[in-house]
């Protein structure tokens, strides 16, 4: 039995899908499933129980024989969330009963982190020297609060005897139409270009960048959950690793390949970056990804041009889903 949290949502629904197609049927999801928007990315699937999060503890003291992986990717995943209780409630007290559970259990776990931890990337982007991680600055609470559960992994003397921390990129693909404001950049230009046939990008307000230039280190959820399979049947090398391509593009990048994937003649305008975010605004990330490789993970990562291809043509266009 594989225990997947955050299952309703963007990654983990993706991740349940993969299992599935690897005739892994026997899944217990774990959600808030009061938000129905969400349930639609788990339609189809075959599952064997849903669990509500603040049940799950007490129904994992009853099951967790037969529990043989537990992958934790439910989170509060808002950047703009102000409200440190609620980061400290979902984020960081929750990964830790999870941790610990897993410790009393000896149940193997894999949890989302996040490069928002990296703050404005003055220390860089290795996942090399767990020493760098007291000295992260994150740009947000949601930063914060994914780099004090790392942290605090990293102090425990009691470990489960397997363990990964992942800390995701940019993360985009199939099942993200539910997080609003907080969805990819490409679902928002797909949209945008199917209801007006243009595309408007944040401006640049950094002079080291021109406007559409900011970067990102862009991955697919698709390649995201290659990752989490292969640490299932890995189970060692146990630490936090990064989740990306290596290779950062830019925005220019991303929304001239969703006008080619649409078959349109681009046409991209720009807009201020709105004052709530632009002083905590990420110029440049890229995931310096050594360490994955160094344990074996050797798949290679989709390309910013075929993931945006596939993206759209298969799942974004009308009738398509996934």
């Amino acid at each position: 039995m594989i225990v997947v949290t955050g299952a309703a949502g963007f990654i983990a629904s993706c991740l349940v899908t993969r299992l599935n197609a690897a005739n892994f049927n026997d899944i217990v999801v774990v959600d808030n499933f009061a938000v129905e928007r969400k349930l639609a990315n788990l339609a189809g699937k075959h599952l064997r129980e849903y669990v509500d999060r603040n049940e799950f503890f007490e129904w994992l003291d009853q099951n967790h024989e037969e529990v043989e992986f537990i992958f934790h990717l439910g989170a509060r995943t808002d950047t703009t969330e102000q409200d440190r209780a609620v980061l400290d409630l979902l984020n960081l007290n929750y990964s830790k009963q999870m941790w610990q559970a897993c410790v009393q259990y000896q149940l193997p776990l894999v949890y989302a982190s996040s490069a928002a931890t990296y703050g404005s990337g003055t220390l860089g982007y290795s996942d090399h020297d767990d020493a760098l991680l007291p000295l992260y600055r994150p740009l947000n609470p949601y930063g914060d609060s994914k780099n004090d559960f790392d942290n605090w992994a990293i102090q425990q003397e009691e470990k489960p005897f397997f363990w990964a921390g992942l800390k995701f990129f940019n993360v985009y693909g199939p099942n993200e139409y539910h997080k609003g404001r907080m969805a990819s950049v490409i679902l928002h230009a797909f949209e945008q270009i199917q209801k007006t046939g243009s595309m408007t990008l944040f401006r640049s307000h950094h002079p080291d960048y021109t406007d559409g230039g900011q970067m990102r280190d862009f991955v697919y959820v698709k390649d995201v959950v290659e990752v989490c399979y292969f640490l299932m049947h890995h189970r060692r090398d146990s630490g936090i690793y990064n989740l990306g391509t290596g290779e950062a593009r830019t925005f220019l990048d991303l929304a001239l390949n969703t006008f080619a994937a649409l078959d349109r003649v681009a046409d991209i305008h720009f807009k201020d970056t709105p004052e709530d975010i632009r002083d905590k605004y990420q110029y440049f990330t890229q995931a310096d990804m050594s360490k994955l490789r160094g344990i074996g993970y050797d798949r290679p990562f989709t390309r910013l041009e075929d993931g945006i291809e596939d993206y759209v043509r298969n799942y974004l266009v009308p009738g398509a889903y996934y």
